[in-house]
């Protein structure tokens, strides 16, 4: 099993159901195991014309998967919720990206991990630090805690949603 990290984010049709949606749908991915799941953080929308706010999380998932498996994994998740893949940085039902795989390095036409714009996205680096702490290192040997040195959380803001359902209280 290795472990990967998936960013979450959602500007349409509720966005707060569209990330629990997902995150029940990569517990469910065949050989796949969801770890943990950050807070949902809401942001201003990076793309053309007036877009709601973002909300954004990141998990972490266990997985059998090979990385191309896991991202045709992740772009059925998004198909299934909705999204429709027509304007570049557009308002969307559902945005799953794949940060980081392992320590694996990716360079293809259909994948690139890590992610290529990992290192500006602050909707990305504060929701990773909080469900991998500070020591985590990017395959290419950057420490995430210098990433977040350049990238200030400018209007992120944590938000109460939660992304889990809440276990059953024994009795």
């Amino acid at each position: 099993m290795t472990l990967a990290y998936v960013a979450l984010g959602s500007n349409l049709c509720q966005p707060h159901i569209q990330l629990r949606k997902a995150v029940a749908a990569l517990d469910a991915l065949p050989s796949t195991r969801l770890e943990k799941v950050s807070s949902a953080y809401r942001s201003a929308a990076v793309g053309p014309g007036e877009q709601p706010d973002y909300l954004n999380a990141v998990a972490l998932v266990a997985t059998g998967l090979a990385p191309t498996q896991l991202l045709d994994a992740l772009q059925k998740v998004e198909r299934d919720q909705g999204r429709i893949r027509d304007e570049r940085w557009g308002p969307r039902t559902l945005d799953l990206d794949l940060l980081l795989y392992g320590d694996s390095i990716v360079n293809s036409p259909q994948l690139t991990i890590p992610h290529p714009r990992l290192r500006q996205r602050h909707f990305v680096l504060y929701p990773l630090r909080e469900i991998s702490g500070s020591e985590l290192v990017l395959p290419d040997g950057t420490a995430l805690e210098m990433l977040l040195q350049d990238c200030p959380p400018t209007g992120l803001a944590k938000t109460r949603v939660r992304l889990r359902p809440i276990p059953p209280v024994s009795r």
